[in-house]
């Protein structure tokens, strides 16, 4: 399967370690956001410490407020463990570590959920750079998947989750206050 075919079916169910913003150790479950009534922005990323990840997980983590504003919750995911992620957590930013993270960061060391996304490099052992947007009724939304050269723009992740919270077409370069299509066309 491919993260691409999965759009418009219900998300992959999945229970992982994760570390919490606090640093402690838990699980946290797909099926438990969804009974929430929230939207999920699960992300993938390669592994830890390394170059372009953590551009990723700090900025997201820099604008958690605007997606618990649009009732989503947010889980970062790699192949490595939750030691892993806790170490790299607790170095600095500046020292080139993560730092305060302020969203959960999934373990797939099994890569039972990047195999059931389509994410999983079987060759390299780690999860490509996949992003999915999933509703609170479970369906994926949204899938893209990127060359682990090029990082993610977090307001193009804003954008379309609000996009996809209207309901409505959005034509290209829609920004939110905009019209969407069916409101634009009966004007």
């Amino acid at each position: 399967m491919t993260a691409e075919s999965l759009i418009g079916k219900q998300a992959p169910l999945f229970t992982m370690d994760v570390v919490m913003p606090d640093t402690s150790f838990t699980k946290i479950s797909l099926r438990s956001i969804m009974k929430k009534d929230k939207w999920t922005v699960l992300f993938f990323y390669p592994m830890d410490f390394t170059t372009i990840c953590p551009t990723e997980i700090t900025s997201i983590s820099d604008d958690i407020k605007e997606f618990e504003e649009l009732d989503a919750e947010v889980i970062g995911v790699s192949t490595d463990t939750i030691y892993s992620h806790k170490t790299w957590r607790n170095i600095p930013r500046e020292e080139d570590g993560l730092g305060e993270i302020k969203y959960p960061l999934a373990a797939d060391t099994n890569h039972n959920v990047s195999k059931d996304y389509g994410v999983f490099d079987a060759e390299e052992g780690i999860a490509h750079r996949g992003l999915f947007i999933i509703s609170p009724e479970g369906e994926v939304m949204y899938a893209v998947v990127h060359h682990h050269h090029v990082g993610r723009d977090v307001d193009e992740i804003l954008r379309v989750l609000l996009a996809l919270q209207t309901g409505r077409p959005c034509p290209a370069n829609w920004k939110p206050g905009q019209n969407t299509l069916e409101e634009h066309t009966s004007s």
